[in-house]
């Protein structure tokens, strides 16, 4: 009875995060859905169960079960952070088992600022911006799902903010998410003055519409990024040029063998035809590291992300590829959009070569490639005289250029957009794509952030791809400061000393009209 118990519990919070994922659409429902597959583990089920079975209560049972399991994730480096979400798994089946109350957001009846050690992703999905008017947590790096989350509701956040601990209930406090501080008792002065800020920033976005500019009017392409069917309509209905990073691994991910090219065709279809007429940049599989694959990624391997990911799997397993861009070409046959294709993880310019002459091969015009790799930043004018175009992955780059996993929060301050380190091999990527007359983009973390996506614009990137919700503040940003203010704000950030010293010139040398 009680292995039974432990069973129905776990099966209760698959379908509580299952329904809540059919609620929310966007990256919640991918989390959601994830979420719910852990739980669902049978692996997990027949431990917990087993324990029962041998004699320990079911609360007891679970908590050992994911106790085991979470030791495993702890070790296994990309996974690490996800711990949090097994603990909020083990709590709610506990609560589920005991008939109490699962854990869930408080409710005081006010508008309030949330501060946590950590956030569940079930909770953060369900966020009401109008309850919840920002986030401050512990624990959390820049890649944790409760930064991801908050991001995509529009939420400000602040996550791995030590001093959060001292804060407590019914004290006032200042977040200024996009600077990462937290400022308890605020004086009026500063409450003024981020009043007028935030009063200016909405007057702006209002009033920006339409293509990307600067105040001079440098076009900047403003583009979407866009991984999972379901966000289709809103990427299709926002104010944006087209695509920047089509990810396309959503019909790859879970699966005991890779779909057809029937399958892949008329999914990359019903992209083209939402965005008929704009441009629509397809990555093609970036399996391995935190992406695995049963039928392409190799289960020996002791690093993932520095092993066979990404254009290495076309390697191993060559049909792969070539499957994926015979649909794409079929799917593109029409024209109604502007289909550009890129590889991910490219670091030497053989590999590009090769890729773009498959690219080709399939009657596909423009083939380029992700700078995540410093190799191919340092190099891109070499790649440059065999590809088309040019997609900066910040997060891997800023990955491999400080040897610091992208998921580990404890590591978040060499992780940050902003180090000045990272921001030079964007600048040599740029610089070299321009010299060959290539088009390159940023799609990573970096293109979100307003004040980043001026330095980014002055380094000579020509187009920013983020989530929906971020494109209007990054529009208004453009439309306020001319090419050559932001070549000033490049300059100062390329000199700063670190990250913080980085954000902190920029924006003040931007707030005092540069």
């Amino acid at each position: 009875a009680e292995a039974a118990a432990v069973r129905a519990a776990l099966g209760a919070v698959v379908r509580d995060l299952e329904e809540r994922a059919a609620r929310v659409g966007g990256p919640a429902a991918d989390v959601l859905a994830a979420q719910a597959m852990m739980a669902a583990d049978p692996v997990l089920a027949d431990a917990a169960a087993a324990l029962a079975e041998q004699g320990t209560d079911g609360a007891h049972a679970l908590a050992t079960a994911f106790d085991r399991f979470r030791t495993a994730l702890a070790a296994g480096g990309h996974f690490a952070e996800r711990v949090a979400d097994l603990d909020d798994l083990r709590d709610r089946a506990v609560a589920h088992l005991l008939g109490l109350p699962v854990p869930g957001l408080p409710d005081p009846g006010h508008p309030y600022v949330l501060v946590a050690e950590d956030l569940a992703p079930a909770d953060t999905a369900l966020l009401d911006p109008a309850r919840v008017l920002a986030l401050v947590t512990v624990r959390g790096g820049p890649t944790s799902h409760t930064a991801i989350l908050a991001k995509a509701l529009g939420v400000p956040a602040v996550v791995g903010c030590a001093g959060a601990v001292e804060l407590r209930d019914g004290r006032q406090v200042l977040v200024h998410g996009a600077d990462g501080v937290v400022e308890p008792d605020p004086s009026p002065e500063s409450l003024g003055r981020a009043a007028e800020r935030e009063r200016r920033r909405r007057e702006l976005t209002a009033r920006v519409q339409g293509p990307g500019r600067t105040a001079d009017g440098h076009p900047v392409a403003l583009l979407v990024n866009l991984g999972a069917p379901h966000e289709l309509p809103g990427a299709a209905a926002a104010d944006a040029e087209g695509v920047g990073l089509f990810r396309t691994e959503f019909l790859f991910l879970d699966r005991a063998e890779a779909p057809g090219l029937a399958e892949q065709a008329a999914a990359y279809r019903r992209v083209f035809e939402a965005f008929a007429g704009r441009r629509v940049v397809v990555r093609t599989l970036d399996a391995g590291a935190d992406k695995p694959l049963l039928f392409a990624t190799a289960a020996d391997e002791e690093n993932p992300a520095l092993g066979v990911r990404g254009l290495r799997t076309a390697v191993r397993d060559p049909q792969l590829l070539e499957t994926q861009l015979a649909a794409i070409a079929e799917a593109a046959e029409d024209g109604v959009a502007q289909v550009w294709v890129m590889a991910p993880m490219v670091s030497v310019p053989s590999e590009a070569a090769g890729f773009a002459a498959r690219v080709r091969a399939h009657g596909l015009p423009l083939a380029g490639a992700m700078i995540e790799v410093p190799a191919a930043a340092l190099r891109t004018d070499r790649l440059a005289e065999v590809c088309d175009f040019f997609s900066v992955g910040t997060n891997d780059l800023a990955q491999y250029a400080f040897a610091a996993d992208r998921t580990l929060g404890s590591l978040a301050e060499l992780l940050d957009p902003w180090q000045p380190a990272l921001l030079t091999l964007v600048a040599s990527a740029a610089r070299s794509a321009a010299e060959h007359g290539r088009p390159i983009g940023v799609c990573g973390e970096a293109a979100a952030d307003p004040m980043l996506a001026l330095v980014l614009v002055g380094l000579g990137i020509t187009s920013l791809s983020a989530a929906p919700a971020s494109l209007p503040e990054v529009r208004a940003a453009l439309a306020a400061h001319t090419l050559a203010e932001c070549r000033e704000l490049a300059e100062l950030a390329l000199l700063a000393d670190d990250a913080a010293d980085a954000r902190a010139t920029v924006r003040s040398r931007a707030a005092g009209g540069c």
